[in-house]
């Protein structure tokens, strides 16, 4: 199954309900939501009352990606305020093992994600914990950049890798994504995108519906 999951990071909080609500009519499966602690990440973003109170109106499945230090210390509490997956980054954690089992003991769905600079074989530890792989094609911490198109190159392996662990793992790829590359992204072997500029910015009705189009 193919999935778009727009990031919140790019819309407009002065509507933010109404512009969620739009997307998830459109037909987006999931919703990003990318919380930075200007520590791990050089921006500051949003945290818990943010998603708590987007929770109460909607009832999307929400893809909450933790670009913060040590974010073994907050893992219920993102569980507790609405986070059906929590993805943390390998290069954020001291025990990355420790900070995916919390997450599977909490009841959430299990992500790791990668930086541009790591290789994917830091992974192979973790496919018998994790059920999302994000592999980020910008450097995390601002929306709008560029892909990197050497990082769609590690998809392919990474793809590879999920079908000989013989679990359901989703592979999601995050930074720069738009019509323009999204075909070309899940034939590398994603089956889930997020988009934020790409959704958010202009017609998000008309927006969700291409980009599933392509998908």
């Amino acid at each position: 199954m193919n999935r778009l999951s727009p990031s919140i990071l790019a819309a407009d909080f002065n509507c933010l309900g109404n512009q969620i609500k739009t997307a998830y009519e459109a037909g987006a499966d999931m919703l990003h939501v990318d919380v930075m602690d200007g520590l791990f990440v050089p921006s500051i973003s949003f945290g818990m009352p943010v998603i708590e109170s987007i929770r109460k109106n909607t009832d999307m499945f929400f893809d909450v990606h933790l670009m913060i230090e040590e974010p073994i210390r907050y893992i219920d509490t993102f569980r507790t305020v609405g986070a059906d997956l929590i993805t943390v980054h390998y290069e954020a954690c001291k025990d990355v093992r420790s900070t995916l089992e919390a997450i599977k003991a909490s009841g959430a769905k299990v992500g790791i994600s990668i930086k541009p600079g790591t290789e994917p074989s830091v992974l192979e530890p973790f496919y018998d914990i994790v059920d999302l792989i994000l592999v980020m094609t910008v450097e995390p911490g601002f929306g709008g950049q560029k892909l990197i198109p050497s990082c769609v190159e590690k998809l392919p392996g990474i793809r590879k890798r999920i079908a000989a662990s013989g679990r359901e793992i989703m592979l999601e790829v995050d930074g720069g994504v738009g019509a323009a590359n999204a075909a070309e992204i899940m034939a590398a072997g994603a089956d889930t995108i997020v988009a934020g500029s790409a959704v958010f910015r202009g017609d998000i009705e008309a927006n969700v519906k291409a980009l599933k189009a392509l998908m």
